[in-house]
């Protein structure tokens, strides 16, 4: 982390998730393990998908191997279900270096957030006061386009960039569902589990 001089940085931070989320530990020398784990709980006692199971394990490690190039420290899948349904979710928790001398105020991180907003994207940026610090909240409504009945493909994302203490560095926790009709009530379970995040020393 690069250092301000002002305050010590934190040594970690702490989520509270709830049941039903799966944790993957990005970095190279652990990911493997965690995806192992996780498929051989979605496969428990199934003993005839051998090839289901290479896919679902090929899928998870470049996924894995993606998010950590692009800075990324873990990531949560949900597994929660309602009814015969697994719910999909996502939180993929980066830090995002900066090239700054000093912090970036939140106000110019999202006035430039929402200068952004794209024709295909309907953009929410607002900032919220949180236990660990004053973030920014983006909300993002993508549609891609395609053919058939649904017309294309809809996902929804909430990012909460929240400034590390004594660094000029920002950590982002980016949620996703494609689930745009319970879109509402997944930005409001995020929302909760954003503000859940501490600093620890």
């Amino acid at each position: 982390m690069t250092r301000t001089g002002k305050t010590a940085p934190p040594a970690d931070y702490r989520l509270l998730l709830p049941e039903g989320w799966f944790r993957i530990l990005l970095d190279p020398e652990q990911r493997d393990r965690s995806i192992d784990a996780l498929v051989e709980r979605q496969f428990h006692g199934i003993d005839n998908a051998p090839h289901l199971k290479d896919e679902l394990r090929a899928d998870l490690r470049n996924r894995a191997a993606k998010a950590h190039r692009g800075g990324g420290i873990e990531l949560y899948l949900s597994l929660q279900e309602a009814g015969p349904f697994t719910v999909p979710a996502s939180l993929l928790v980066s830090l995002a270096p900066l090239r700054h001398a000093e912090p970036l105020p939140p106000e110019a991180l999202a006035r430039a957030f929402a200068q952004e907003a794209g024709p295909a994207t309907a953009t929410e940026v607002g900032i919220e006061e949180l236990a660990a610090g004053t973030a920014v909240r983006v909300r993002r409504t993508t549609r891609r386009p395609g053919e058939g009945k649904d017309g294309g493909h809809v996902s929804v994302s909430v990012e909460y960039h929240v400034p590390v203490p004594g660094t000029t560095e920002f950590l982002l926790l980016t949620f996703s569902t494609p689930l745009e009709p319970i879109a509402d009530a997944m930005a409001g379970l995020f929302d909760a589990i954003a503000a859940s995040l501490t600093w620890t020393e």
